[in-house]
């Protein structure tokens, strides 16, 4: 069994910022993407950001420069600091991973964590 577990959601107010973690726990024999989502009500589920093993990282155009994806691979940790909030981001954000265990690779997803930016 694997688990993605989120936390640091919450209400901020438009200029603020919130800083998101996620931590997989189980049977975990190695990890290769892991990043965030988020789905807005109304909207599909888009990509915010992604951190390969290696590093290398990837975000949507509309949060460059504000939001910063990283990870610690020794504790299987991704995190997501986002500055400048707009209250376009006010979404629910879903922590996910592509992980190997010792039967199969898959991709895993947290149970989601509400940001809320008011104006």
């Amino acid at each position: 069994q694997v688990r993605l577990v989120e936390s640091g959601g919450g209400l901020m107010q438009s200029g603020g910022s919130l800083r998101l973690s996620c931590t997989a726990s189980g049977m975990i024999v190695s990890i290769g993407a892991m990043g965030w989502y988020r789905q807005a009500p109304g909207k599909q589920r888009e990509l915010v950001a992604t951190i390969t093993s290696g590093g290398s990282t990837n975000s949507v155009d509309s949060v460059k420069g504000r939001f910063t994806v990283s990870r610690d691979n020794a504790k299987n940790t991704v995190d997501l600091q986002m500055n400048l909030l707009k209250p376009e981001d006010t979404a629910v954000y879903y922590c996910y991973a592509n992980i190997q265990t010792p039967f199969y690779r898959n991709d895993y997803w947290g149970q989601g964590t509400q940001v809320t930016v008011s104006s």
